[in-house]
């Protein structure tokens, strides 16, 4: 609470300081201001913590601070087809949301054939991601097939993803620690299937590029397993656990699984930040 106090006091002395006409806060709850029209940007308007009296009561305080904006923006769709369920479509929400699309800082590009076979894009906290890398190494030995592992570690030197791949001897893996966004817009097209953990952020990109994948929720995120359930039974990804992943049997399954993602329209955040600023 000392935080978000503080931000808000922030807040103040910046519209006050530099005459701010608007702000947008993402998932921020302090950062509003009774004189200035504010946005406040969130998928989660109920907030996953796998205990139903904790839910309410964290749904009751983010209900509050959300109202204290002019708008909450939902990147998601308000339609019955739409990406985070009841996430962001609770049986009861503040009257000032407005729901934006998908959100993805990728592009749908031609391409003219594919490169990999599979792609692993691993991220998230420690030690799970380290886990879920050593399951896939492993598993990967019997795989034939090209390979690109994507190990989400931005800060770690090109010397060691040579290491690993020497020690592999597989010269069908290859193995990145970090790809800018642009090459990893690219390499995701290239591939015929993904295999990912299932945050939000990775499946609005994959839902705009309409990829085929195959999710894995990291153990324990309670948002990312109920996203993984949610989407599987919606038929747009095909979902496993970490715990027990068999590699084989997961590609078997998602072979046969019947991936249909729909065609959202991606262009309908433009119109509500449009209407946003034509309002100030």
């Amino acid at each position: 609470m000392l935080r978000i106090y503080r931000e808000h006091q922030w807040i103040k002395r910046v519209v006050k300081d530099y005459a701010i006409d608007a702000i947008i806060a993402d998932n921020r709850f302090g950062v509003y201001h009774s004189g200035v029209k504010s946005v406040y940007i969130t998928h989660q308007l109920l907030i996953k913590t796998g205990r139903d009296f904790a839910e309410k009561i964290a749904q009751r305080i983010h209900f509050w601070f959300i109202k204290k904006y002019s708008f909450c923006w939902v990147p998601d769709f308000e339609t019955k087809e739409n990406i985070a369920g009841e996430l962001s479509h609770p049986a009861i929400h503040p009257s000032n949301i407005k729901y934006i699309g998908c959100l993805s800082r990728f592009e749908k590009k031609e391409i003219v054939s594919k490169k990999y076979d599979l792609m692993l894009l691993i991220s998230g906290p420690e030690p799970q991601r380290s886990i879920f890398e050593q399951i896939l190494l492993v598993q990967l030995q019997n795989f034939e097939g090209t390979v690109l592992l994507v190990r989400g570690l931005p800060g770690i030197k090109e010397k060691e993803e040579k290491i690993l791949g020497e020690n592999l001897q597989k010269p069908t893996l290859i193995i990145k620690n970090h790809l800018p966004s642009d090459e990893l817009n690219v390499a995701i097209l290239q591939s015929k299937l993904v295999i990912s953990r299932s945050g939000y952020t990775t499946i609005m990109d994959l839902v705009k590029l309409g990829q085929k994948a195959i999710l894995v929720p990291t153990p324990g995120q309670t948002e990312q397993e109920y996203l993984a359930r949610h989407l599987m039974s919606q038929q747009y990804f095909y979902a496993t656990s970490q715990d027990g992943f068999i590699l084989t049997d997961a590609l078997k399954q998602a072979g046969a699984f019947p991936t249909s993602i729909p065609a959202f329209d991606m262009e309908l955040y433009k119109k509500v930040v449009g209407e946003f600023v034509q309002s100030l």
